[in-house]
């Protein structure tokens, strides 16, 4: 770090509103007019490791079969000359899957039994530092039998699509026994993962093909005259939206941003209705994902400006649309900037729509993860240095000297070098991160914590750097100590809770010391 002890007048006051989420945060520009007292700290910033923060970075993708040996592939980075593993560019496993895997039959969870796959792939991410998110799918016309037979043999109404596969049964979301044992089976999930540190982000709809949220199916398509749509789209989206707002109070919750959004079709013009259905589920506390980037005849206008709409408000998880592994033909994408048997050119084609978006989170699927590696690593790497977040202070004022009991000033400029931004408005965090600074002894125990709660991560943009005059009391003992800064989590006794983008001598609980300090 480098230390420079003079004084300094900084100018150009720049004062910004900025509403998140309905509230009004005041932010401070690059330089406020202000008289910044005592010796310049300028931390060192850190572009290129990968620091796992919640709802940041990438998403690697569960393997079906529980198998240890997944987390451990390795894959060959030309670019690098050498073999890394997945897993350590990634901040969370994603599992997608059935209902009927996570719910065998009534009563029964598999996420409880240590003999299942999903218990396996479960302890397999967790013991390696990664949190879970999940979308369960319920609907069979693809998959098979998704939603748990015991539901059906209970009397749960459902559609057949096609004869020949009796088992490709999807249960209509609105019939009174489908919703009871749902209802059911998410009050005990949530008993286990409504628990930010276990689980980063739940996908809360799961209805419609793949529960993707479209073509979700109400009636017999073959007999409905689709008078009822509208109704029963609204009446099941609000029951499935409560039923995982009341149960994953403490969890991020996600929603596919989709024009047909609870629909029972996937092409074609918006609903009037999505914008509104969608508004309404980020009232409650959703943020959003899309399962389509990249696929331009998919992912289009209004799901684009409906991102923007958005922007810094609501982080946005993203998930690439083409299956670059054989079962997509990508190259035929309208865009045409696809060529065949050219994967990199669609891993460039996310990336692009992911920045536009300013995505916080990018996805290693199963089967897509190693053209990222080994033909597309220096997006895999671009991402880490500019999506999402990554924040740090620049430049911290600080007093050499403070006088116990006595009044003193710390100045500190915070910049997030990401596109994204640090979503601690969302209403699970209900801005619980907050910086703080602490005076440690010789041993690095923390002697007092600090809580500036007038700085606010979340208004940390891009290009706008923002400055905090700090008022705060010592209040210590005489003696020696060391200034320290970090992000905290205010609901963990102001533990440091986030990483900050920095290279520097960092505590093993995660504060960045800056300073000596003489406290008479």
């Amino acid at each position: 770090m480098k230390k420079m002890n003079y004084k300094i007048l900084i100018s150009q006051a720049l004062l910004a509103l900025m509403g998140v989420m309905g509230f009004a945060c005041k932010k401070n520009g690059d330089e406020q007019t202000a008289k910044a007292e005592g010796t310049l700290v300028k931390p060192k910033y850190n572009r290129s490791a990968v620091f796992r923060n919640p709802l940041n970075g990438w998403v690697m993708y569960g393997s079906g079969s529980g198998n240890e040996s997944y987390w451990d592939t390795e894959y060959y980075v030309p670019d690098l000359g050498k073999k890394v593993k997945a897993i350590d560019y990634a901040s969370a496993c994603y599992i997608r899957t059935s209902w009927a895997t996570f719910n065998p039959s009534n009563g029964v969870y598999a996420w409880r039994n240590p003999g299942s796959a999903l218990y396996k792939m479960i302890k397999g991410a967790e013991s390696r530092g990664l949190p879970i998110a999940f979308r369960i799918v319920v609907d069979g016309r693809d998959q098979g039998l998704n939603t748990p037979q015991f539901v059906f043999d209970a009397g749960a109404k459902y559609y057949l699509e096609d004869s020949k596969f009796p088992s490709r049964r999807t249960p209509y979301p609105q019939d009174p026994v489908f919703q009871q044992y749902y209802a059911k089976f998410i009050e005990e999930l949530a008993k286990d993962f409504n628990d930010p540190v276990r689980t980063s982000f739940i996908d809360a709809y799961g209805l419609g093909k793949w529960g993707e949220a479209h073509n979700v199916i109400y009636e017999d398509p073959n007999t409905s005259t689709g008078a009822n749509t509208e109704a029963l789209k609204e009446q099941v989206f609000d029951w499935v939206t409560n039923l995982y707002t009341k149960n994953f109070d403490k969890v991020p919750m996600v929603i596919n941003y989709h024009r047909l959004i609870g629909h029972p079709a996937s092409w074609g013009a918006a609903n009037a209705n999505s914008d509104k259905l969608l508004v309404k589920s980020i009232n409650k506390g959703y943020i959003l994902r899309q399962d389509a980037f990249g696929m331009s005849d998919y992912y289009q206008s209004w799901e684009k400006n409906f991102a923007k709409t958005w922007s810094f408000k609501c982080p946005v998880i993203m998930e690439g649309g083409w299956i670059t592994t054989g079962t997509h033909r990508y190259w035929t994408d309208p865009n045409g900037k696809y060529r065949e048997d050219h994967p990199e050119d669609v891993r460039q084609g996310e990336f692009d729509a992911s920045a536009d978006a300013a995505v916080n989170m990018m996805d290693f699927r199963v089967g897509e993860i190693e053209s990222w590696f080994t033909k597309a690593f220096n997006l895999t790497q671009r991402f880490v240095s500019e999506g999402g977040y990554r924040l740090y202070p620049d430049q911290v004022y600080l007093p050499e000297k403070l006088v116990s009991g006595s009044e003193t000033t710390i100045t500190h400029r915070w910049r997030n070098m990401g596109w994204g931004y640090f979503p601690n408005n969302i209403k699970q965090w209900n801005f619980k991160y907050k910086v703080a600074f602490a005076l440690l002894d010789g041993n690095n125990n923390v002697k007092k914590i600090f809580v500036d709660t007038k700085a606010e991560p979340s208004t940390w943009l891009k290009n706008n750097p923002a400055t905090y005059e700090f008022k705060l009391n010592a209040g210590v003992p005489a003696g020696n100590y060391t200034w320290a800064v970090a992000i905290v989590d205010t609901t963990k006794e102001n533990q440091p809770g986030i990483k900050i983008a920095v290279n520097g001598d960092l505590t093993s609980t995660g504060w960045l010391k800056l300073m000596d300090v003489a406290v008479q």
